[in-house]
């Protein structure tokens, strides 16, 4: 609890008399965040003979009528532990820092039903700043070399300038694989990054990937079209390297 002085003017003397100010979370926005990863770290001190996994992905956002932006993302995954560094996502000119709690189980006699679901924490810094929970799920269907995946990426800002500035965030994606290579969907997004006719905007993708069978390591590059045919389109143009 913080102590502070306030002057009381009730005579030509003047009074100082103690006064209590309220903690509030929003003027420390990452401090939730460093609790998180202490805790998280202890937890994982432990040995453990699984790797890390990591995984960069690199959105070039082509707007109209409004600036052209990179959005990069670095994740690292160990175990159940997810660590995950963003800039200009939650809006331009910002960065975030998450950690998350990794489930992931397989259903069915073969296995060929999974489910990730991941609850992420994150501190945002930047033009915007605060605290943001979120949670990201994944549930894939593969058949012999077909898969059906759905992606479905949201979180709640909570703004440390107040409510006004504080707002929801959701990428909802599905797609279908009918090669390794290849990939096809419907997409959605509602973001603050940048502002076009529609709130909540829709379009397609296509993507393609490389996956080496030794090194397990993945070069994707995917289109995205955003309101095709409902205003001017916003193509975002991604590159994605899984090591």
């Amino acid at each position: 609890m913080e102590i502070c002085f306030t002057l009381v003017k009730n005579s030509p003397d003047v009074i100082a008399q103690p006064s209590k100010r309220r903690f509030s979370p929003n003027r420390n926005p990452l401090l939730y965040l460093v609790a998180l990863i202490f805790i998280t770290s202890a937890a994982h001190s432990q040995p453990s003979t699984k790797s890390w996994d990591f995984s960069v992905v690199v959105d070039g956002y082509l707007v109209p009528d409004d600036v052209s932006y990179g959005n990069p993302t670095f994740t690292a995954e160990r175990d159940k532990l997810h660590l995950e560094a963003r800039y200009n996502y939650e809006d331009l000119n910002t960065g975030s820092l998450w950690i998350g709690y990794i489930y992931d189980h397989d259903f069915g006699a073969s296995k060929n039903l999974n489910v990730r679901l991941i609850p992420i924490l994150g501190g945002v810094f930047g033009r915007t700043s605060g605290v943001a929970p979120g949670c990201e799920l994944t549930v894939t269907y593969k058949k012999k070399r077909q898969k059906l995946e759905l992606f479905f990426s949201n979180e709640y800002v909570f703004a440390s300038t107040g409510r006004p500035d504080s707002y929801y965030y959701a990428w909802p994606q599905l797609t279908y694989s009918p090669l390794e290579w290849l990939k096809v969907g419907a997409v959605a997004q509602q973001t603050k990054a940048y502002q076009t006719e529609v709130d909540f905007q829709r379009g397609f993708l296509v993507g393609v990937s490389h996956k080496d069978k030794v090194s397990e390591r993945t070069l994707g590059f995917t289109t995205y079209v955003f309101n095709p045919g409902i205003a001017t389109p916003t193509v975002v143009l991604e590159a994605s390297y899984e090591f």
